[in-house]
């Protein structure tokens, strides 16, 4: 049942998924309290200990205890004690089959002028809004969720095979992935009230944020910046400094510049883009974000033809790969897996020439199951649960409730906006 139930998840949330790419496609447990050690504020001085706390509220016990080996202070020693009872108590997460995924297409931050807009109905079904997002992310919290990245998840034996390499999190805590859908601010998105990309400061990674006035400001205005400044207050909210991943197609450039040589020509425009892009990049990857394709042109890989599947995927190294660097992860447009509950078969040729460019962890949409992971010697596939208003009316009229384990549904949405 749980078989048959994916495979018709999968294809009727990649066919409602299919208005807020659509217009891509045609530009071709029990509330836990924090470790007892919690010192956030402490975590950007560069003393040994203070780093020693930072690495022990993340789950990262050896490098803690190795930071302060010689550390013979009071306040070493009582760490040292409290690292080694934490340690006993761990819980070990290595069945494939239960990472939940959550994932989010961009936030809206300006609810008014989205839900007015020309796709006002297809940004209520298919996006939060950013005071809806900040609601689940404290309820996700207290719940003991931990966010865990996916590429973490699988590694390879001395034979080349990959095999799976789970977490351990105290009692209560339960690993989380989460990742972003199309972080590439498309020119569809203009004055909708959305951000409009991302952007490097001295205080970290930030949007810019045009106004229906036209005033641009830079802050806080997406998944991004919000998730890095949840866990500068809440540290064990991340696994060893994880946060999510950032699935980008290619067309319209990423991260809000526009990078695409195929579509904005190779003028000296695109390469300033590009490499403010790459900056931005660096400044990500270095703070626990990582990237997957999304494919070039937010291709259905499922019902195209073995040679738009390898020209898509060309294009994506071709103008992608160089900004964001090699990935071994694939999240498919539309949810639209190439192989079904069966797995990837060996005459499967599309699976074939994706494998040969270096992915191994497939990820496709299932609301049908809280989690759901298929792990094999070739690779890693994991379905992912889509968070946004089709899920959330679900839920509250009783049509599915898997976003219940997360959050509570009544209470993070903005219904006086989505009603409006």
């Amino acid at each position: 049942m749980k078989k048959v139930a994916y495979m018709v998840s999968v294809m009727l949330v990649g066919m409602l998924i299919c208005w807020s790419v659509g217009q891509m496609s045609g530009t071709k447990k029990a509330k836990t309290s924090a470790p007892a050690v919690v010192l956030a504020a402490e975590s950007h001085q560069a003393t040994p200990l203070a780093q020693a706390k930072l690495d022990y509220q993340q789950y990262n016990y050896a490098k803690s205890l190795k930071s302060i080996t010689s550390d013979n202070s009071t306040k070493a020693k009582a760490l040292k004690k409290e690292i080694e009872a934490s340690k006993s108590d761990l819980v070990a997460w290595n069945d494939p089959d239960k990472y939940s995924h959550l994932f989010f297409h961009s936030l809206i931050v300006d609810p008014t002028r989205a839900f007015t807009s020309q796709k006002g109905q297809g940004y209520k079904d298919y996006m939060v809004t950013i005071g809806e997002f900040n609601k689940m992310l404290t309820q996700l919290y207290a719940k003991g969720y931990v966010l865990v990245n996916s590429e973490r998840l699988v590694k390879k034996n001395d034979k080349g095979e990959l095999v799976f390499d789970g977490v351990s999190l105290p009692k209560g805590k339960t690993p989380l992935v989460l990742s972003q859908d199309d972080v590439n601010y498309y020119e569809y998105m203009i004055n909708s009230g959305f951000a409009s990309k991302l952007v490097a400061t001295k205080n970290g990674i930030k949007n810019e944020y045009i106004d229906a006035n036209g005033k641009t400001s830079v802050g806080n205005y997406d998944l991004v910046p919000i998730v890095d400044e949840f866990i500068k207050t809440h540290p064990d909210f991340s696994y060893r400094g994880d946060k999510g991943t950032l699935a980008v197609t290619g067309y319209n450039g990423v991260l809000g510049y526009r990078t695409s040589v195929s579509q904005y020509g190779d003028t000296a425009k695109t390469k300033r883009e590009t490499e403010k892009a790459r900056e931005v990049v660096a400044a990500l990857k270095a703070d626990g974000w990582n990237f997957a394709s999304h494919s070039w042109g937010h291709l259905n890989m499922k019902t195209s033809s073995v040679a738009d599947v390898k020209l898509d995927t060309d294009r994506w190294e071709k103008e992608v790969q160089p900004i964001v660097g090699k990935t071994n992860i694939l999240i498919f447009p539309f949810g639209a897996d190439i192989g079904d509950w069966q797995g990837y078969q060996d005459n499967n040729e599309k699976f074939a020439y994706l494998r040969q460019k270096g992915f191994e962890i497939f990820e496709n949409v299932d609301a049908s199951h809280t989690s759901w992971g298929e792990m094999t010697t070739k690779y890693y596939r994991q379905a992912r649960i889509n968070v946004d208003g089709i899920r959330m009316t679900d839920d509250l009229n009783g049509t599915n409730s898997v976003l219940n384990p997360f959050f509570n549904t009544s209470e993070v949405i903005d219904s006086t906006n989505r009603n409006k």
